[in-house]
């Protein structure tokens, strides 16, 4: 029986997850769950331990190794935990030597700042996937208040564009249509390389070397970051998928000073605005935190305003959780039971938005790619139900009704 792998988190962790299991296999390990898991929240590390003892019961005679963010930030956390027979951090996870047992060590876990490079870990086939994730920066140099992600990536790294380029043309080759470039602070990349390349670079490069491509997507995106090249590309490139999902957390501007953002709320605007005079068609999502230490009801306001000012349809949202060693968490904290109110506010907010950006596509013809027999997804990433269709395909959809969360294609 070969090791399976359990993940939690960002289209990061997922891409990791496939990396992972090639690791674990290339080092023979079976009989084994691996858990890669997710730092951003406490809610996070305590859905992972469940997941942990549920395991345990489940499979127990199976090998649990625990890897990702939080075995990063808090390996004490599984060690403690009878059910772990292994805990990695995120440098060994992608190291097929870590899943040798038989050494002493129950925890490896390395110093993640002390890394300078990010290997190019590539991934040749994403099980039951339409598209394939690339990862091409990891780590982020910058220190939000309320996040813990730094300290279990690390700092900003990213991978040269010529091994980008020869990945993206294996998986083209591999057969996917559409392509997300991924990474942790995905507009950072190329800071650290030598002539300091900026992502509007990357997506050039990508789509002028693998013409095959049919789609390109960004994942998470910092919007003050986005550089000239990137514009162009957004107005030029009709490959590159005009849906933009971007780290928002805030629309209230002493908030976001308090997050310490680099941001304020009329550059999300400000963007969104840009994007949309280039491609009329783009949406945009965005992740939010509700209930930021010292948040009164006057700033939510301005979040719950920032919706439609920016026009943000796919909403994350997060209520806030205080994360141990970070400076929000010493910050007055607005009560529990009130940040997850305006959390459930927020989200019917965005619910709405959703609802009514997808009934303004009725009747429109929009390229959909098949995800599994009876779904696809649009170019602004909109759900799809149709008839029929290979998993992998494009098809050409005209579009008959909308419900609250997805379209329905003419059969």
């Amino acid at each position: 029986m070969s090791a399976d792998v359990v993940t939690f988190g960002c289209r990061l962790n997922a891409y990791e997850s496939e990396a992972i299991r090639a690791r674990a296999a290339e080092a023979g390990l079976c009989d084994a769950v691996i858990v890669n898991t997710c730092a951003v929240t406490a809610e996070a590390v305590r859905q992972s331990r469940q997941e942990i003892r549920k395991l345990r019961r489940q499979r127990p005679g199976a090998r649990i190794i625990v890897t990702g963010c939080a075995a990063q930030t808090e390996p004490q956390t599984y060690a403690a935990m009878d059910e772990v027979d292994l805990v990695l951090g995120n440098a060994e996870k992608l190291k097929a030597e870590s899943y040798a047992f038989g050494v002493n060590e129950r925890v490896r876990v390395n110093d993640i700042m002390s890394l300078r490079e990010t290997a190019s870990q590539f991934v040749e086939s994403f099980d039951g996937r339409a598209r394939a994730f690339l990862q091409v920066q990891n780590g982020c140099d910058h220190r939000c208040t309320f996040c813990i992600i730094p300290y279990g990536r690390g700092n900003s790294r990213s991978v040269g564009a010529g091994a980008v380029v020869g990945e993206a043309r294996r998986l083209v080759e591999s057969g996917f249509a559409e392509i997300v470039l991924t990474g942790v602070d995905l507009t950072s990349y190329g800071a650290d390389l030598p002539g300091t390349p900026t992502l509007g670079q990357l997506v050039r490069k990508i789509l002028s070397l693998v013409p095959e491509l049919k789609r390109l997507r960004l994942s998470s995106i910092d919007s003050i970051e986005a550089d000239a090249e990137l514009m162009k590309a957004i107005g030029e490139e009709a490959r590159l998928m005009p849906h933009f999902h971007l780290s928002a957390q805030s629309g209230d501007d002493l908030i976001l000073k308090r997050m310490k953002r680099r941001h304020a709320r009329a550059h999300t605007i400000e963007f969104c605005d840009a994007v949309r005079r280039l491609r009329p068609e783009a949406a945009f999502g965005a992740d939010l935190i509700a209930g930021f230490p010292t948040e009164t009801e006057a700033m939510f306001e301005n979040t719950l305003k920032l919706v439609d000012e920016a026009g943000l349809t796919a909403l994350h949202v997060f209520p806030f959780s205080a994360r141990k060693g970070t400076p929000a968490a010493k910050m007055p904290q607005v009560p529990r039971a009130l940040a997850k109110e305006r959390a459930g506010r927020l989200r019917a907010k965005g619910e709405a938005a959703m609802a009514a950006r997808l009934a303004a596509l009725v009747g429109s013809r929009q390229d959909v790619l098949i995800e599994k027999p009876g779904l696809g997804r649009t170019a602004c990433f909109a759900p799809v139900h149709l008839a029929g269709g290979a998993p992998g395909a494009m098809a050409r959809v005209a579009i008959a009704s909308a419900g609250r969360d997805h379209l329905t294609a003419a059969s």
